[in-house]
């Protein structure tokens, strides 16, 4: 029913009970739907943010992306990791299985067992999940695609069975242009910067409680901290690739060079990985070893990175006067 309906509605209902010296619940559409939206039963609501390129542009007729405002929908990651935890459709007895049995969620605890703040909380890895071939096109011909949340400790059985332990958590924008404008480097960057800004920005509430507890009704009722952290994101290859800032044609998990990947080569980690971009050009980090190293979005605070960055740019394209 629109709005101007609703208002109708309202507005016969008050004439009805106008002689009785009362009035309905609502005085129009407006109220009903602030009533709506402050309501705690239901699903998560929606929110949005927008993303739009803030580099430099031609003085005439820039590309349309460079003015396009983008669009980015998603639910609180927070709230709804709260849910999967209360529910009591994944109620079960305490058992190390499935993903929990490993060992990457093995150390994590160890972690939590080590630090006097977060000793004693439980440990609920966050598993993402996308697909660029789902796609859905929306007001101003912009496409999404969809970004999916589940956590660790619900068992694999549970999961298959749809019970609601994979939600959709956010969709996200793929910035659209012209043919011509298809293959620049501006836009294939500002296309990378999107996602990883969008992807920090969804999950920003969540990122307090991944170092300090929070308290959490169970489904059995009873109350317990929690300290979340990312764990896998499960992607095709071209989406890996766009996850771990790697040259598309590279290896994800080793340093061999594209041209023989069956050669021994070191394993990627991190602090490697943030090791040569400190001390690497943009040229050398992309063409010896694979990595894009222009992006802000690195680790938790990109402010070093990106001044370090900026800095080795003027050096590269500027001669010293």
């Amino acid at each position: 029913m629109s709005a101007s309906h609703v208002d109708v509605l309202l507005s016969l209902w008050a004439s009805t009970l106008a002689r009785h010296g009362d009035a309905p619940p609502f005085a129009d559409h407006k109220d009903l739907y602030d009533m709506i939206n402050a309501s705690e039963v239901g699903d998560i609501r929606w929110q949005s943010f927008e993303g739009n390129y803030t580099g430099e542009k031609p003085s005439t007729n820039p590309p349309p992306w460079m003015d396009t405002a983008y669009d980015v929908w998603f639910c609180d990651p927070c709230l709804s990791t709260s849910d999967h935890i209360a529910s009591t459709v994944h109620r079960d007895e305490r058992q190390w299985g499935d993903f929990m049995s490993g060992n990457w969620a093995w150390d994590q605890a160890d972690l939590i067992a080590e630090d006097l703040q977060t000793i004693g909380s439980m440990f609920v890895p966050i598993m993402l999940g996308s697909d660029k071939m789902t796609v859905s096109v929306t007001m101003r011909n912009n496409e999404y695609y969809p970004l999916y949340l589940s956590i660790g400790n619900v068992h694999n059985s549970v999961r298959r069975t749809h019970q609601n332990a994979v939600v959709l958590i956010g969709f996200l924008v793929m910035p659209k242009t012209t043919k011509e404008h298809a293959t620049n480097t501006n836009f294939r960057k500002f296309c990378r910067q999107l996602f990883h800004s969008s992807v920090a920005k969804i999950f920003e509430s969540l990122k307090p409680a991944m170092s300090t507890p929070e308290v959490v009704c169970f489904g059995d009722g009873h109350y317990h901290q929690v300290i979340y952290g990312l764990g896998p994101y499960i992607a095709d290859y071209e989406e890996q690739v766009l996850l771990a800032c790697i040259v598309r044609g590279w290896c994800l998990k080793c340093l061999a060079n594209r041209e023989n990947l069956d050669e021994d080569a070191l394993h990627r980690c991190r602090d490697y990985t943030e090791a040569l971009v400190e001390k690497g050009t943009l040229g050398e980090l992309w063409d010896d070893f694979g990595i894009v190293g222009d992006l802000v979005v690195i680790k938790g605070t990109f402010k070093d990175h990106l001044v370090n960055w900026v800095e080795k740019y003027i050096h590269n394209q500027h001669t010293k006067c």
